[in-house]
């Protein structure tokens, strides 16, 4: 029958006496409302716990534990829970009762020390006759009275039990489970320890404490269940147990509260996921479990799965519309990157309806997608199909592919670009991807040009970076970069020759070279090289080309010695056994060709072939290595030397300040091979060429050497007599050119100055002592006239030196370059001691202008 708030009660009692047991009721799954919400009625469950003579709560403990296999430790925890405890504490034996009892204790459950209890009990009974049993019990501070209570309800119950079915465990039971089933009668008892405090929160944020006389007093557990709260000064729980929150859920789902937040897209899940949150009257039980949102909110999640799957790419699938969708969408994504817009492509919000007016709205995840587009496009295969017209919004059309190619050509060469559109990103703009064994074939020249779509806004942005003085001449710069663009041939020649040619045609106004701000110009205007490996890893980015060569050197080297034929790099030769040697040589690796140059590596006692990767260094290393091979096949030309050199020459040699005598002659011997290799037309790769070398350097390189060492000795005592005079006290008005000359000797005479020099240059090198001497004449005369030309000196130097750091370090060896500093020691000549003469004019203009060229 229903139970309804108005039945007719003889005596009503308390409204909310009613209200509490109504709640009881409901926590422990007897009653239910009817489908009006208007009355109570009992429930399956109700009607069994009416059949036990115990308490509700402890009735639905009993028939719990028929689940759980513990019904016998359940009769005998809630026959003891029925009745006062039969442990007793006499205020003058609390010592010795705490004690005995003490021995029944369970560490993490006060319930099992009913049922430790009951097996001692049951124990001694057997052991005892009755007299000697109801002493024990007051030996043990047992109350026998209560004892037998606890043990008769124990019968009643069992007595019930079997007429339910219910099967009695004669196995003990885990803790889990005995716990599990006692939790079902006491949901309203459990609390959460603070974090800070020896308190729990419980139902309906009640606060309790365990009772100080429970096993689990002094180091309670997170979680926990009472058999009662009693309030004093406070409120306790007693009779406590450690239990886990995850066992509540179970046996609570009638009381349960559930509540989700951060509903998200997964792609590994293929479904909207979204963070659960389970509480029992307040309590959470679960704080924070990942569930799947379908069954919460279809509608939202049918949007997000349009959203991040279909519209963001977000989920893994083989469908063949969306490879193609994404084929076509990254495209015109590809296109906005070149063009730096995010105008190209219609925005997510125009792909949503595109999906949202074709997809059935039972789709609402992955799976119930896969299951709709199994039948949908077998109808119609081209339902979910894009196309491009409707992806590119109106006007976008005027990108041009050409404006943006997908490669870079330089020569044989072709490299594949990429675009980023992320400002701040270090590699926003252009990026070349060079592969590591192309790396040396690799030129700086052409990239400064930048691509065509994005060239003129890069000779807007040069013409701005220069100084204000001489940015007006060319204001509006975009009309400027426009006029340039009209007449130049992109890549004939390095981008700031062109534009300064133009602009000074166009206005008569010339630019020098240092007023162009680089650094101004922005970053995405610049290309970005990135070098890959085999599997296009990166492996080096960067802006400068140079700078990623320097880095990664040692890598191409690598690279090149294992793409080379075996036969190819050989070490320890002393004679010429090779045949002809390759000026350079190609491999084939993949879809391009490796390129290296071989030369000859002096390594002291021997040479080797070795692979370059760039000609100039094998034409460094070729002239070392033919020098070394050529003086292991040839005597040496020491005791000639000795027997021809005048005693005063030999007596200059052996007083060289700059180490070894034996050095020193080595250095004269280089010296004289580099000189017959030179007039013999310079390096030799064929083993007839380098016969008919040897044979001149045999026949030659003794009188040579001898011409050498006596131009040696000549410097040297220059270089002695000039370091006399610089020793002792200094004037101070002196000082600074006396520096100078320290400087300047120091770069003409040091140890290996005769190889490093070059037979060219001893009589040169002679002579630029000489004037030395000459200027230490003159400069004790007047040593601010000194100091003037030394400054003019100094200045033109200081630019020689910005200058030559602008140029590629392979640059900075060659002839012409290496002249520009020559021409400075003979502007010293001209400035410090005119009568000895230069081979040729010479001014600063010259020197500049002479710089200039060999920049243009």
């Amino acid at each position: 029958m229903a139970i309804s708030p108005r039945f007719p009660f003889v005596e009503a009692p308390d409204k909310r006496n009613i209200q509490d047991g109504v709640r009881l009721l409901e926590e422990l799954g007897a009653i239910t409302t009817d489908e009006q919400q208007t009355a109570y009625k009992l429930t399956p469950m109700g009607r069994q716990l009416s059949q036990l003579p115990v308490d509700p709560r402890l009735a639905r403990m009993v028939l719990e534990a028929q689940k759980h296999g513990c019904v016998r430790e359940a009769m005998i925890i809630t026959s003891a829970l029925s009745i006062q405890d039969p442990r007793e504490r006499p205020m003058d034996k609390q010592q010795a009762s705490d004690e005995k009892h003490r021995r029944f204790h369970d560490k993490e459950s006060d319930f099992l020390a009913f049922v430790n209890l009951w097996n001692y009990l049951g124990e001694q009974q057997k052991a005892l006759s009755s007299n000697q049993f109801r002493r024990q019990c007051r030996v043990d501070f047992l109350n026998y009275l209560r004892v037998r209570e606890w043990q008769d309800i124990y019968t009643q119950l069992r007595q019930v039990v079997k007429e339910l079915g219910l099967p009695v465990n004669s196995e003990p039971a885990e803790y889990r489970e005995i716990h599990t089933a006692l939790l079902t009668g006491l949901l309203s008892h459990i609390g959460m320890k603070d974090a800070d405090k020896q308190e729990f929160t419980g139902a309906r944020n009640a606060r309790f404490s365990i009772f100080p006389g429970s096993g689990l007093f002094k180091k309670p557990p997170k979680w926990t269940m009472v058999a009662e709260l009693v309030e004093t000064s406070r409120l306790w729980g007693r009779i406590a147990a450690r239990i886990e929150p995850e066992w509540v859920e179970p046996v609570a789902q009638h009381l349960i509260k559930r509540s989700y937040s951060e509903p998200h897209w997964e792609r590994g899940q293929g479904a909207v996921m979204a963070t659960e949150k389970v509480t029992v009257y307040g309590l959470p039980i679960v704080a924070a479990r990942k569930v799947n949102y379908s069954q919460i909110d279809p509608a939202l999640c049918r949007e997000l799965f349009i959203r991040h799957a279909l519209v963001e790419g977000d989920w893994q699938t083989r469908h063949a519309f969306f490879r193609e969708n994404l084929k076509l969408r990254n495209e015109i994504e590809e296109l906005e990157h070149k063009s730096r817009r995010r105008d190209i492509l219609v925005d997510d919000e125009t792909l949503f309806e595109f999906y949202d007016q074709r997809i059935s709205h039972d789709v609402i995840s992955a799976r119930h997608f896969d299951k709709w587009w199994k039948q949908a496009s077998r109808e119609t295969p081209d339902l979910l199909n894009f196309e491009k017209s409707m992806l590119i919004k109106e006007g976008a059309e005027q990108v041009s592919k050409l404006d943006y190619p997908n490669f870079w050509h330089q020569g044989n060469l072709k490299l594949r670009l990429t675009y980023q559109f992320e400002p701040g990103a270090d590699a926003d703009g252009v990026t070349v991807h060079i592969p590591l064994p192309l790396l040396n074939q690799v030129e700086e020249a052409g990239f400064e040009w930048q691509i065509p779509g994005l060239r003129r806004e890069l000779i807007i942005a040069l013409i701005k970076s220069l100084p204000k003085p001489v940015r007006r001449n060319f204001v509006p710069a975009p009309n400027y970069a426009e006029a340039f663009l009209g007449r130049a041939t992109p890549l004939e020649l390095p981008l700031l020759d062109s534009l300064e040619r133009e602009l000074r045609r166009m206005t008569g106004v010339t630019i020098d070279r240092e007023a162009w701000q680089w650094e101004q110009v922005p970053d995405y205007l610049k290309i970005t090289f990135r070098v890959v490996d085999d599997k296009n890893k990166k492996l080096h980015e960067g802006r400068s080309l140079q700078d990623l060569k320097d880095a990664l050197k040692g890598k191409v080297q690598e690279t090149l010695s294992a793409v080379a034929d075996a036969g190819i790099e050989q070490s320890g030769l002393h004679i010429w056994s090779f045949g002809r040697l390759p000026e350079s040589y190609e491999q084939k690796r993949g879809n391009y060709k490796v390129k290296a140059w071989p030369a000859l590596v002096d390594e002291r006692d021997s040479v080797a072939i070795k692979l370059f990767d760039n000609p100039l260094e094998q034409q460094q290393e070729m002239w070392r290595g033919l020098r070394r091979l050529l003086l292991l096949n040839i005597p040496s030309p020491i005791k000639y030397l000795h027997e021809k050199l005048p005693n005063k020459a030999k007596l200059g040699l052996y007083f060289n300040p700059y180490g070894k005598v034996l050095d020193l002659i080595d250095d004269c011997i280089s010296c004289g091979v580099d000189k017959l290799i030179d007039e013999a037309g310079g390096p030799v790769w064929s083993e007839e060429g380098f016969a008919a070398l040897h044979e001149k350097v045999r026949a030659e390189l003794n009188e040579t050497v001898v011409e050498i060492a006596k131009q040696v000795e000549q410097t040297l005592t220059a270089v002695f007599n000039i370091n006399k005079r610089l020793k002792g006290r200094v004037d101070m008005t002196m000082a600074l050119g006396l520096s100078d000359i320290k400087s300047q000797m120091s770069g003409l005479v040091y140890r290996g100055f005769v190889t490093g020099n070059g037979f060219r240059r001893l009589g040169d090198t002679l002579r630029y002592l000489q004037a030395i001497e000459k200027r230490l004449e003159k400069m004790a005369i007047d040593p601010h006239r000194d100091r003037a030309q030394m400054l003019k000196v100094e200045s033109l130097q200081q630019r020689w030196q910005q200058w030559l750091n602008k140029l590629p370090p392979q640059r900075r060896q060659d002839d012409d370059v290496q002249e520009i500093r020559w021409m400075i020691e003979e502007l010293r000549v001209s400035l410090f001691a005119q009568q000895l003469g230069t081979p040729y004019p010479i001014s600063d203009k010259r020197v500049l202008q002479a710089m200039e060229q060999i920049a243009a």
